[in-house]
């Protein structure tokens, strides 16, 4: 199938980047400006995000202030996370542009995550979809654990394949498929993508890989060679997952970026716009820059 000419980049920073920052909830004023960063820099989807319980998820008790505060620009997309009814009814309120949902291929991993199996994790998201189509808001699916499971292990493609169909069937217009724990590799991630996209076309189909292993730049090279010109990456490599040992943050938007420069690969973002934000957030938050080509950039100045 060849590399796609353009590919759109899903800025999940603002969201899933912050989400599991231990220590102080980080000021909403932080967030609000690095959501306006990231759209000047040429971003026009970004999660900005999550409308869950702050006894839960304590970084986004303020997501209805972060939605009010950020100055929305023309042609960006703002996201945000919803788990249930309530977090839908919160982002609609917000005028959120799109909401997402989720689910895992793993039921080991969808119990310990929210409690619930992966049918009835489905089943829960239905409300929350009627209620978005009802406001015109577009729905998001993600599948977590793709490519492996801290419970199970390995993961059979058909299980992603077919919870991933239920997503679009149910109304999701893109369906991100996640390597949660970051231990995909290229073939594994081929294979997998191959079985999805049986289900689901590739056109709907985006990648959000962890960087645990260091192969998400190797396996996006690998699934964008496929077809999938969708990919989901957050600023300075923010993020991980709490219910995943030892994963580490999300791959950087900076790599993704500089790699997708160099196959000439059309994404509107302006590289040395995007390193500066990296290197401020990471102050900010008293974080390590996760991405090297941050750092490389940053030293060359």
């Amino acid at each position: 199938m060849g590399l796609p000419s353009k590919a759109r980049i899903v800025e999940v920073g603002p969201r899933d980047g912050l989400q599991n920052e231990s220590g102080p909830v980080i000021e909403t004023s932080i967030k609000v400006e690095l959501i306006n960063r990231l759209a000047q820099a040429g971003i026009n989807h970004i999660e900005a995000a999550s409308f869950v319980s702050p006894k839960w998820v304590p970084q986004m008790g303020d997501a209805a202030q972060v939605m009010a505060g950020i100055t929305r620009k023309a042609g960006v997309a703002y996201a945000a996370l919803t788990p249930n009814m309530r977090g839908a009814e919160g982002a609609i309120v917000a005028r959120a542009d799109e909401v997402a949902i989720f689910s895992a291929a793993s039921e080991s991993f969808t119990r310990k995550n929210i409690n619930c199996s992966i049918a009835e994790s489905i089943e829960r998201f239905i409300p929350v979809v009627e209620a978005a189509k009802k406001n015109n808001v577009r729905i998001r699916g993600y599948v977590s654990t793709v490519l492996g499971c801290p419970y199970e292990g390995e993961i059979d493609p058909a299980q992603v394949a077919a919870v991933a169909r239920e997503l679009l069937d149910m109304g999701c217009y893109e369906i991100s498929l996640g390597d949660t724990i970051g231990v995909g590799t290229p073939v594994k991630a081929r294979k997998m993508l191959a079985r999805v996209a049986n289900e689901v076309p590739v056109n709907q189909l985006a990648a959000h890989f962890h960087d645990t292993y260091g192969q998400a730049l190797a396996n996006l090279y690998a699934v964008m060679q496929d077809g999938v010109s969708v990919i989901d990456t957050s600023v300075a490599g923010l993020g991980g997952c709490p219910y995943a040992k030892g994963a580490s943050g999300n791959v950087a938007t900076e790599d993704v970026v500089y790699m997708l420069n160099g196959l000439g690969i059309e994404t509107g973002i302006d590289l040395d716009k995007l390193v500066p934000i990296g290197n401020w957030i990471t102050q900010q938050i008293g974080r390590t820059n996760g991405s090297k080509v941050g750092l490389a950039m940053a030293c060359g100045e």
